[in-house]
């Protein structure tokens, strides 16, 4: 019989609970992302969710030279990494706009941005420009419906607009619009709903360019929409989680994003207690908690239900649980992959079914020389 996918030749030698990345399931990601987008020039792949130098080496081999983070360390990984520009999603508050400048200094070949929504956030950003001498990038974070953060299409947004433009030591580079609460099942209310959630994002486009002021880059959506807005080829797209892919977005996408996932939790049977239980060493502080059970899903045993967790334990409850001796391992796959990654100081690299190496998760800390 042929191996599961899964299978690890020398999965002795590697401890759990432990990350483990599918070498040739990332290849088939990245490739469909380039086909999707139609090609490395308009993506801007988000890294939060693997923040892995390794990773970033690889798709800048591909042709991917831009990349969008949510935090310095992401930032200054990708810099690192050899990323010719890179964006930061996140509006620079206390310390960070001076760190992002002196991440500016030490990597003049790159170029840096941020976002805003705010003059405060404006003037700050432009402050820490002046003082490090450099010229930073700003994007104007617009809300398309999320709420989270940006301002709404219209005057005070276009007021923002002008005061970037005008700015010194900015440099105006476009707008960003992220569509986090579009992740129906169907994909026809995700396309109905993204074009009613940016038609107002397009009408103030084209008035900001009818005012002057060029929109160098469209940055739209994340990896639900992420093939919606590769109609659209004034955008650039900036999906993340479609690298190493989980079952959360797996069970509701699988015909337009036909991703695989790629990031596997390994886990052993430290316990059989009561009848019908096993107790794995894969606690909450190893795959992300925030959802409901099932927060992973076994390839061995898919119908398991999760009785307990706690922070190093996972406790199932399987009729099969007489099939499985102390030691056996299990291969998970997370339902949310991006704070599942982060728990992880290194990933196990899988390669033609074997361990071969491990990689860094590089900016799984917050800083990580800036």
């Amino acid at each position: 019989m042929h191996p599961a996918w899964f299978h690890i030749e020398n999965e002795a030698e590697i401890p759990s609970p432990a990350l483990l990345f599918y070498r040739d399931r990332i290849e088939h990601n990245l490739q469909l992302m380039l086909k999707i987008a139609g090609g490395p020039g308009r993506l801007r792949p988000h890294v939060k969710t693997h923040k892995c130098a390794r990773i970033i080496e690889w798709q800048v081999a591909l042709g991917i030279t831009n990349f969008k983070t949510s935090t310095i360390a992401e930032a200054e990984m990708c810099a690192a990494a050899g990323a010719a520009d890179v964006m930061l999603a996140m509006p620079c508050v206390g310390p960070n706009a001076h760190r992002l400048a002196t991440l500016a200094l030490k990597y003049p070949a790159v170029q840096f941005a941020s976002i805003a929504d705010d003059e405060d956030s404006i003037r700050s950003l432009a402050s820490a420009a002046q003082q490090h001498n450099v010229t930073l990038g700003v994007y104007l974070e617009l809300d398309c419906g999320m709420a989270r953060t940006g301002i709404v299409p219209g005057d005070a947004a276009a007021y923002l607009a002008h005061v970037m433009k005008d700015t010194p030591r900015l440099q105006f580079r476009g707008i960003h619009a992220y569509d986090g609460h579009i992740h129906d099942d169907s994909l026809d209310v995700r396309r109905e709903r993204c074009a009613a959630a940016f038609a107002p994002v397009h009408q103030f486009r084209c008035r900001l360019q009818g005012e002057g002021i060029i929109v160098k880059e469209f940055v739209a959506g994340g990896s639900p929409t992420f093939g919606i807005h590769a109609e659209h080829r004034d955008r650039t797209l900036s999906p993340g989680t479609t690298v190493l892919w989980d079952f959360g977005y797996g069970d509701k996408y699988p015909a337009d994003l036909p991703f695989l996932p790629a990031a596997v939790l390994l886990a052993r049977v430290v316990s059989k207690p009561g009848i019908n239980r096993l107790t794995l060493d894969l606690g909450h502080k190893s795959v992300a908690p925030e959802n409901p059970h099932p927060r992973v899903r076994f390839e061995e045993l898919p119908d398991a239900t999760a009785v307990m967790q706690s922070e190093e334990h996972l406790v199932l409850e399987t009729e099969r649980a007489h099939e499985f001796v102390i030691g056996q391992a299990l291969h998970g796959i997370p339902r949310h992959v991006c704070p599942t990654v982060s728990m992880h100081g290194e990933a196990c690299v899988i390669e033609g079914g074997r361990f071969t190496e491990c990689w860094p998760i590089t900016a799984r800390n917050r800083k990580i020389t800036v």
